[in-house]
């Protein structure tokens, strides 16, 4: 576990696990946490958590949670084989037992989610098409642990940058994103019975930023 907890570290820490990163993989790696507020995000880690990733794509924010944080466990699951195939490669060298990464069909939440003391939930809302974006917080909110937090980072569509998040993800991830606005979301998780105990606004370059962190 490295100590300093900064962009320029988590920089370093990256570009050592992906010595040979293509091109777009590059970017993310140089340019995300200036863009994402990743420092925040892994300081919500309390030691010995079990730590759930909900869309966690090849796995790269659940290697910065093991390295700067100090969970017991980590697991992420993902509707993509291809990116659990690399998350799984991601950590290879780390002790089988301390994590896991499964597909998932985007819809039922593995039960093994019911295990975790906090789940993340960033980037991912806008990706669900905006007629399941109430199932699927439903359905998430229904299998976690009582006590258990929920950390939903997305981007607030309550501000005209939206549309910048929009177009980067058009060039990304070739969709056009369906973002909630803060308050939206925050009473999305509270019809699902999660209190809110922390959230923040937080505008980076032009990407405009909020965070809820919900307990059931």
């Amino acid at each position: 576990m490295q100590t300093e907890l900064n962009n320029p570290a988590i920089i370093r820490f990256l570009q050592s696990k992906f010595k040979s990163a293509g091109f777009i993989d590059g970017l993310k790696i140089r340019y995300r946490s200036l863009i994402c507020p990743f420092i925040s995000l892994i300081k919500m880690v309390q030691p010995g958590d079990n730590v759930g990733d909900v869309g966690c794509g090849s796995g790269q924010f659940m290697l910065l949670v093991s390295e700067f944080a100090t969970p017991s466990y980590v697991y992420g699951i993902e509707i993509s084989d291809r990116l659990v195939k690399n998350a799984n490669e991601l950590f290879a060298t780390l002790p089988r037992g301390y994590y896991d990464f499964e597909q998932y069909d985007g819809v039922k939440f593995p039960a093994k989610i019911a295990e975790m003391d906090i789940v993340f939930l960033v980037d991912v809302l806008h990706h669900v098409p905006a007629t399941s974006q109430a199932d699927f917080i439903k359905g998430l909110a229904a299998t976690m642990k009582p006590g258990a937090r929920l950390v939903l980072k997305d981007i607030n569509a309550a501000s005209p940058l939206v549309y910048c998040n929009k177009m980067h993800d058009l060039i990304f991830a070739g969709e056009i994103g369906n973002e909630l606005k803060m308050n939206d979301a925050r009473q999305l998780l509270e019809a699902n019975g999660l209190k809110i105990i922390q959230q923040e606004k937080r505008r980076m370059y032009v990407y405009p930023h909020y965070t809820l962190v919900a307990q059931k």
